[in-house]
């Protein structure tokens, strides 16, 4: 294809071209631009223009009005100046006159980035041949430790904080998180476990009579109650230490440390919590389990808050208020069936109620390992704040005490199957989960809670206590029976025992009718 002669883009005459030479000769006489460039090219560096004035100064937007004044108190035949803020937050005067062009200022803050990324990688690399050298030992002292994630009250607190201040749904949200949502659940877990647990006489098994063997009502009215005295001492916790939770990365995002709530609001919501769950408990399920939902809010609050910053035995009373909930579960579950005045000694005591014991052992002691490995991480910043833990205190007891108590899981889940909580199957299952348990806390002990084992201690206990609560569950003694009876019905040998019964039963009778005979029968003979 050919074209016109024509005058070209260099000022050249083309006499006849065809369209793919013209449209490379036009490319290769362009100029190639560079938008994307941060900075000009070397060659160009040189003649790089200033950058416009601007029409109003930085210290227009400040909210500092002494700038302003400072810059416009110098003396007007001097040099323009005006003062600028250091790193360090001294004042110090700068010279307009002197002051280089944008390209260039872009350049140095470039420059100095580079060189302070090149020192941090420096730097990097230097632990990481330290820490080949320490070995365990250099996780404490280089600060590669695990960092322990965010508590649901504080990450409740960050979602309250962006809500507008008025609102209802800010009001429902700092409330959940002064409750420790997490912490509630489980307990409210394990009340309900524990209940579900609870061996039935066999009078009231549903093979024997239409009446429901655990209300669901009372279980509604023990779940909500446990769950209100959780939150009441929770908050009460949280209202006795803001001072204390501040100096700490996992509790300084709480409400009260924010101020997202104050604490006669605190302390009102606590109040009544603690009177609604207590209420609860008394009315819906008995006198006891409500005395012992009232304990747990005393002794969490009363107790153990304080405690904390006296003495490490703070650690062995904290295990005991988790302990209590199973006991509120067994206690709900014993009264619906006592044959007394259902008093508290015949829902706590006597060797029927071992069991509800046994669970609340299984909770004190899976405590210790989830504890211990968990403040391992953050013992430096227990330590500052003033709390009494083993983790810092005394390091090798904190190993030792996870691992004596881990131990006990074996004797606890046996007798549970001993007592007739449980079928034999749960003492081979729960057998497995325990040794994963033992496992960790032995790493935990040798290892001193160096090369990640406080990190595999403390997931593993997140994992354990779930799943040993299940396998009791579906191990529950009877439960299999019970469901092969209501699908299948009753064996043939039990309908032939019956029939037996009635024969015999007949026999007897006619034998009686016939009996006032035989004297007359007697006397006419003679």
């Amino acid at each position: 294809m050919l074209v016109r002669s024509r005058i070209g883009r260099n000022g050249l005459v083309y006499e006849t071209f065809c369209l793919r030479c013209w449209v490379r000769s036009y490319v290769s006489n362009s100029v190639i631009k560079r938008s994307l460039a941060r900075s000009p090219p070397k060659s160009e560096r040189s003649t790089a223009q200033l950058p416009r004035p601007r029409s109003f100064l930085r210290e227009y937007f400040s909210a500092n009005g002494s700038l302003g004044d400072e810059r416009s108190s110098g003396e007007a035949t001097g040099p323009k100046t005006r003062p600028i803020w250091g790193a360090s937050g001294v004042k110090q005067i700068e010279d307009s006159t002197a002051r280089p062009p944008a390209r260039d200022r872009r350049m140095q803050r470039m420059e100095a980035l580079s060189t302070k990324g090149a020192s941090q990688n420096h730097h990097t690399s230097d632990l990481l041949d330290r820490r080949k050298k320490l070995g365990p030992q250099a996780i404490p002292i280089l600060g590669f430790e695990h960092s322990i994630p965010l508590d649901a009250s504080s990450q409740l607190s960050t979602i309250s904080a962006t809500l507008p201040s008025t609102s209802l749904k800010r009001l429902l949200t700092t409330c959940l998180s002064l409750s420790k949502p997490r912490l509630s659940a489980l307990m409210v877990v394990a009340t309900a476990a524990t209940y579900t647990l609870y061996p039935v006489p066999a009078v009231l098994l549903l093979s024997t009579t239409v009446a429901p063997s655990l209300s669901y009502l009372t279980l509604g009215f023990l779940t909500a109650g446990t769950a209100l005295c959780s939150a009441s001492a929770n908050a009460l916790n949280m209202l006795l230490e803001p001072q204390h939770d501040a100096k700490m990365s996992r509790t300084r995002n709480r409400p009260l440390v924010r101020g997202l709530i104050t604490k006669r609001g605190a302390l009102t919501f606590a109040i009544s919590v603690g009177a609604l769950g207590v209420g609860g408990l008394w009315f819906g399920v008995n006198p006891t389990v409500a005395f012992l939902g009232g304990f747990t809010i005393f002794l969490y609050a009363g107790v153990y808050t304080p405690l904390k910053r006296i003495s490490v035995i703070n650690t062995w009373v904290g295990a005991v208020v988790g302990s209590i909930p199973p006991l509120m579960g067994w206690a709900a579950a014993a009264g619906q069936y006592a044959a007394g005045s259902g008093e508290w000694q015949e829902l706590l005591l006597g060797a029927e109620n071992i069991g509800g014991w046994l669970l609340a052992g299984l909770l004190f002691a899976w405590q210790f390992p989830h504890f211990n490995a968990l403040s391992w991480s953050i013992r430096e910043e227990y330590k500052s704040a003033g709390y009494r833990m083993l983790c810092w205190t005394n390091t090798k007891m904190n190993g030792r005490v996870a691992l004596r108590y881990s131990l006990l899981f074996f004797p606890i889940c046996f007798g549970l199957t001993w007592y007739g909580v449980t079928d034999q199957g749960f003492l081979v299952t729960s057998s497995a989960i325990n040794m994963w348990m033992v496992k960790a806390a032995w790493k935990f002990w040798r290892q001193s809670g160096h090369r990640g084992s406080a990190r595999g201690l403390f997931y593993a206990s997140v994992w354990h206590l779930p799943v040993v609560m299940g396998l009791a569950m579906v191990h529950k003694k009877g439960l299999w029976e019970g469901m092969w009876r209501s699908v299948f019905g009753e064996e043939d040998g039990g309908q032939d025992v019956w029939e037996t019964e009635a024969e015999e039963e007949a026999e007897d009778l006619a034998v009686g009718q016939a009996s006032p005979a035989l004297p007359l029968a007697i006397g006419v003979t003679q």
